[in-house]
């Protein structure tokens, strides 16, 4: 039978999650980092209408039929439109077992860790992103704290530090068959000079075949909690990457200082991920250096010359109407400045208010928006009442008006957008333990919900108040095709092609070496996928065919064996193929200052 995509969904997919052993924290991944030693996250907070933490999901369960997705006849039918029924998709198990120790479960910290949801993008806490989709993967939403209303909320990147056990061996330099090693990787440092005192050869053992560092750079000081180290742009000239208080720019040939580190007198708190069409990207600070400061001062700056262009001072919202955290998203000409409960929209080149964008309806309150294509805002509406729900809306990002709204049924929350063009909603609910994977039309109606038996593991950072409406990686769509990862729990995983036109698997292709494989982007007809490194070799960079045919991958670049565990280490990550270079950079530094902790790295040919 056809389930309406307005009536209440009957089922939902998502396995729940296999327990780390007892007493021990979860594995690696590229979900949330471990806390590092010192680390005070703030207290977890919701706003209102936020559902509960959902429980923890029974192992080895297997997956339930989707949110308002045509069921099946048969034996994995759910009979009518409410009802659960014992059978092979049915999620008994202890639900409500206490959780194991993660990032926020660490004693002395003083609240539990936030649970995992079944079926939710890999969001595993861990020390050290040894393989993003070998972690377990949850949705972290925070525990309802009524004196976190009275100041908001904020999204926490944490980490913690490395695990030494899982060292990997450097390749032999007597080893037969390797390539020259007299190119040494230039200018290392943290964007302050162009010395080399002090430098690694990090090229030192390169085998035949393997790409190299064409440089790298040294992560700047940073106060021993750690340091956010967010975004990064690259253009067909530099490399610019933020990190606690400052911006660095490196041509992207040789790695030379392109121009100098701008600084901003308090710690960096969002930037915009994309760029407008003049190069130009938005970084935003605190206004002081307290807890509580909020993060209210936004700066243009040119990704060309580092230039300083127009700043702004984001007002106070409404009561309840936070800034200690913001989003910022570039759609055409706007900047999408975005409150835990409303946005502004600015010009880009002037910085001029275009409008406002509030609480409208039955107590609808704007709470996230996205970038890029198109200018989407997820509201929650009528908080605590029989109506409550999320809803989706397309803004024109010129006026702030929405060209149509999308109401999804009470209890199904809007966690992530896996794309905006076209609109790929990652739902959850909390109540049912299960998620929803829903493309909508140009017109806000639905297209297909996805309808395949899988645990996928894109990697999700933070989202404890403020949902980070596109802050998942290795997830892609073109106009017509999904490409999701598979969770890996041990070695190889797969990436899964779904028709976006009737949700169901087009075709999968295997990671080609015994490690995770995750979408990157698309290059014209090819998918640009990144494979983790293992103990005996670098990651690599490939490309699949996405049309007819073979999707077989082929190897763009494989990187030295010797820098794997340096690969392998950073706790959260940014990683970006461009003009047949691959750049890896950390998106937090640990603090730690007995470690020579490395900032970004660029490989090449």
């Amino acid at each position: 039978m056809t389930q309406p995509p307005n009536q209440p969904p009957q089922g939902g997919f998502g396995a729940p999650q296999d327990q780390p052993p007892q007493g021990q924290p979860p594995q690696g991944g590229f979900g949330p980092p471990q806390a590092p030693p010192g680390a005070t996250p703030p207290p977890p907070a919701q706003p209102p209408g936020t559902p509960p933490p959902p429980p923890q999901g029974a192992p080895g369960t297997p997956p339930q039929p989707g949110y308002g997705y045509p069921q099946q006849p048969g034996p994995y039918t759910q009979p009518g439109p409410y009802g659960q029924q014992p059978g092979p998709y049915t999620q008994p198990g202890p639900y409500g077992q206490p959780q194991q120790p993660g990032p926020y479960g660490q004693p002395g910290y003083g609240y539990p860790q936030q649970p995992q949801f079944p079926g939710a993008p890999g969001t595993p806490p861990g020390g050290g992103s040894r393989n993003p989709f070998k972690g377990k993967p949850a949705v972290i939403i925070g525990a309802a704290l009524a004196a976190a209303l009275v100041i908001g909320g904020t999204v926490l990147a944490v980490s913690g530090g490395g695990d030494d056990s899982k060292k990997k061996p450097v390749a032999d330099k007597s080893q037969d068959g390797k390539a020259p090693a007299s190119d040494a990787p230039v200018n290392p440092g943290d964007g302050n000079g162009d010395g080399n005192e002090g430098s690694e050869d990090l090229n030192e053992g390169r085998q035949a075949g393997e790409s190299k560092v064409l440089w790298y750079k040294e992560a700047p000081d940073a106060p021993g909690s750690g340091a956010d180290a967010p975004g990064l742009w690259v253009t067909d000239k530099v490399a610019v990457k933020a990190a606690y208080k400052e911006v660095f720019a490196y041509n992207v040939d040789d790695g030379k200082v392109a121009w100098p580190a701008v600084s901003f007198p308090e710690k960096i708190c969002a930037v915009s991920q994309q760029k407008t069409s003049a190069d130009k990207v938005f970084v935003a600070y605190k206004e002081g250096t307290k807890d509580t400061a909020e993060c209210n001062q936004v700066v243009e700056l040119d990704l060309a010359t580092g230039k300083k262009g127009w700043t702004k001072e984001i007002p106070e919202g409404d009561l309840f109407d936070s800034a200690l955290s913001l989003s910022l998203n570039i759609v055409g000409d706007t900047l999408m400045v975005g409150r835990s409960m409303s946005g502004v929209g600015y010009d880009v080149t002037s910085g001029d208010k275009l409008y406002d964008k509030k609480k409208y309806g039955a107590s609808c309150f704007p709470s996230a928006f996205t970038g890029g294509a198109k200018l989407l805002a997820v509201s929650s509406c009528g908080a605590g009442g029989d109506d409550e729900h999320d809803e989706v809306q397309e803004l024109d990002p010129a006026t702030g008006k929405a060209k149509w709204t999308k109401k999804f049924p009470k209890g199904w929350r809007v966690e992530r957008t896996y794309s905006v063009a076209p609109a790929v909603i990652y739902l959850t609910n909390a109540d049912k333990k299960q998620w929803n994977i829903t493309t909508l039309k140009n017109d806000g109606s639905v297209r297909s919900e996805v309808d395949v038996d899988e645990s996928f593991a894109p990697e999700c950072g933070w989202a404890i108040l403020s949902r980070d409406l596109q802050g998942c990686e290795g997830v892609a769509a073109d106009a017509n095709t999904l490409y999701l990862p598979t969770e890996a729990k041990s070695g190889a995983n797969e990436i899964v092609a779904i028709s976006l036109e009737s949700g169901k698997e087009k075709w999968r292709v295997k990671s080609p070496a015994d490690e995770a494989m995750m979408p990157m982007k698309l290059d014209g007809a090819n998918l640009i996928a990144y494979v983790q490194p293992s103990y005996d070799a670098g990651g690599r960079v490939v490309s699949i065919p996405t049309g007819g045919g073979s999707h077989t991958p082929k190897k763009l670049l494989q990187n030295p064996q010797g820098t794997a565990d340096i690969e392998d280490g950073f706790f959260s990550k940014a990683v970006d193929y461009v003009d047949g270079r691959f750049y890896l950079s950390t998106t937090r530094l640990t603090g730690n200052d007995e470690s020579k902790e490395k900032l970004m790295l660029a490989f090449g040919k």
